[in-house]
């Protein structure tokens, strides 16, 4: 087997500028620039050529959330503590237009793969969608029943995911405005969550310091990650889908090898928390922020040959077959040399010499009556959040009932 990097992946950059807390980056597709948002509600825009001039976009008057160029690089959106979107031409006047986009902190943006459409995310607990070049909303998503972390559009455009602090993920369809499904693993805030380059599976990062990847046309949990000591903040994968990135609270970025289901790589170099991380268009790079008020620029390093990208389109069918034939349990990865880090993980089946058709059936069965026991919990825990809402409404109105009574 090949070697997933000719060496390990290197810091080539190393950019300071913001004066607090670094939340968000993203390249642009031609890699020639990269984003950065901030706890100082300023917005950088960093070229990668060295000895160039930065960029520093004013403009949000609180923290600086989310960024995201549009997939042409004309347009770069932002989304921040002040409850508004804006849509910056990123190039040396900074030109911006501005519009109130939640009646809470805007979580999350995301362009729509036709540049046509963006998806928000919010404190609110709602997701929106909203014309990209009229600024005019076209609908929103509303089940959550706390903040929302994360939203994303799918590769092709036709779903929208997003991650709550209600623990759960919900897969919406664009066209319908249904929920599809909702995914309710989760043990604590979900805090970040992306689909796969082929648009087959998604992942999700979690306060309860895991990563977990499921397929969204059976719904079923593929892959389990605990690989951190502290809330994983932040994904990406690779444009090969071969590989992911994480960031953690624990300070450190972790590298993934999907088709394998083990860690590869830890990388230490931030001061304090992890916040933020993203592979380039191209996968050459991945960028992450910190605490630290640091945007760090690594190299990949990762030997993606003709083989490797076929090989890259192994996650579409290797992944979503990975519980054909067990059931959504999660075991350490036998015969796997032992780190300080756990990788958990389900993977790609092998087929056994000879399976009993009747030990077959008997797993299959088992993994719908999990389906049926998680779908019954996440409804039970909604109906206990409703309840303990209501409960406090009655609380409230009798307590404000006493004072009118009482001379």
């Amino acid at each position: 087997m090949a070697a997933p990097c000719a060496e390990d992946p290197s810091l080539e950059r190393h950019f300071k500028g913001h004066r607090d807390a670094v939340t968000c980056v993203d390249f642009s597709l031609n890699t020639k620039h990269l984003a950065s948002g901030s706890m100082d509600s300023c917005l950088m825009v960093w070229h990668m050529k060295p000895q160039s001039r930065a960029y520093r976009f004013t403009g949000h008057k609180d923290a600086v959330t989310s960024v995201n160029f549009s997939p042409s690089g004309h347009l770069l959106a932002s989304g921040s503590r002040d409850k508004t979107v804006r849509l910056w031409v990123p190039n040396v006047k900074g030109e911006s237009t501005v519009f109130r986009a939640h009646t809470a902190t805007v979580r999350s943006v995301h362009f729509c793969s036709d540049g046509q459409s963006l998806v928000t995310a919010s404190d609110d607990k709602t997701v929106k969608v909203w014309s990209t070049h009229r600024q005019k909303f076209l609908f929103s998503l509303s089940q959550h029943i706390n903040w929302v972390r994360c939203a994303k559009f799918s590769p092709d455009g036709l779903l929208i995911v997003s991650a709550s602090d209600d623990k759960t993920v919900k897969l919406w369809d664009k066209t319908s405005r249904e929920c599809v499904h909702s995914y309710c693993e989760h043990g604590g805030f979900v805090t970040y969550v992306d689909f796969h380059p082929s648009g087959t599976c998604i992942a999700a990062a979690g306060m309860d310091n895991t990563v977990k990847l499921w397929d969204v046309r059976t719904h079923r949990l593929l892959q389990h990650y605990q690989l951190h000591s502290a809330a994983v903040n932040a994904l990406s994968f690779h444009p090969s889908g071969n590989y992911l990135v994480t960031a953690s609270s624990d300070s450190t970025l972790k590298i993934v090898d999907l088709l394998e289901g083990r860690l590869l790589y830890t990388l230490h170099g931030h001061q304090g928390p992890a916040t933020t991380v993203a592979f380039s268009r191209t996968g050459e790079y991945f960028a992450s922020g910190g605490s630290d008020e640091q945007v760090m620029v690594w190299k990949s390093n990762f030997d993606v040959d003709d083989g490797d990208a076929a090989k890259g389109q192994r996650p579409r069918a290797a992944l979503a077959s990975s519980s054909r034939n067990l059931p959504d349990v999660d075991f350490r990865l036998p015969g796997r040399a032992r780190s300080q880090e756990s990788a958990q993980s389900v993977p790609p089946p092998r087929e056994p010499a000879s399976s009993p058709q009747a030990l077959t059936s008997t797993l299959e069965h088992i993994v719908g009556q999990l389906d049926v026991l998680t779908q019954t919990v996440c409804i039970l825990e909604q109906r206990l959040t409703l309840t303990e809402d209501k409960l406090k409404q009655c609380l409230e109105n009798q307590r404000l009932i006493m004072q009118r009574v009482t001379p």
